[in-house]
């Protein structure tokens, strides 16, 4: 059997084996990323969890635009190397537009892309931040809230221990029912 921690690990595991058994856990749909034939019956050599965290996106907004009502831009933090980057981004930009909101979309896959990411944001004046959800940005949650108390931006994420760290909020799954047996 292969464990499979994320999105790249189960794509990863699936393109290595179509006999093995493969687990996965993730916060995407799995169907739509050609995982499994669908939820109930996965089919093939692969099952698994997952939480649809990316399908908390206009919750978030929603979320920050109650805290922040007369906010016309506002920015997301996403993880370039996600297979499905761009599609969040989109997709929450077509949400913010007929609310009057402009989402402008920053990237991130390090640490030291976090560093510039929020360079960027005091530059920006954003008065709000929806961290996408991602396996690497749930890992530097506590970083995350450090720089956004540090540049008192409002900002959610989809992690708990975002929040425990001084992050403004969180809404979303708590990652100890994700991992694996």
């Amino acid at each position: 059997m292969i464990a499979a921690a994320g999105v790249s690990a189960a794509l990863e595991a699936k393109a290595a084996s179509s006999t093995i058994p493969i687990v996965f856990v993730t916060g995407v749909d799995p169907v739509a990323l050609g995982l499994v034939a669908s939820l109930n019956r996965p089919g093939g050599n692969l099952t698994g969890v997952t939480d649809l965290t990316t399908e908390l996106g206009p919750k978030h907004l929603e979320l920050l635009q109650e805290l922040l009502p007369t906010a016309t831009t506002i920015a997301l933090l996403v993880n370039p190397s996600r297979p499905d980057a761009a599609t969040i981004s989109r997709d929450l930009q077509a949400l913010g537009s007929p609310r009057g909101i402009q989402v402008h979309v920053l990237h991130a896959s390090t640490s030291r892309d976090l560093d510039t990411v929020f360079a960027k944001l005091f530059q920006l004046q954003v008065p709000g931040l929806v961290i996408g959800a991602d396996a690497f940005f749930n890992s530097q949650s506590e970083q995350l809230a450090v720089l956004t108390v540090r540049q008192g931006l409002p900002a959610i994420h989809v992690v708990r221990q975002f929040a425990t760290a001084g992050g403004l909020m969180s809404y979303g799954g708590g990652l100890t029912a994700l991992t694996l047996a």
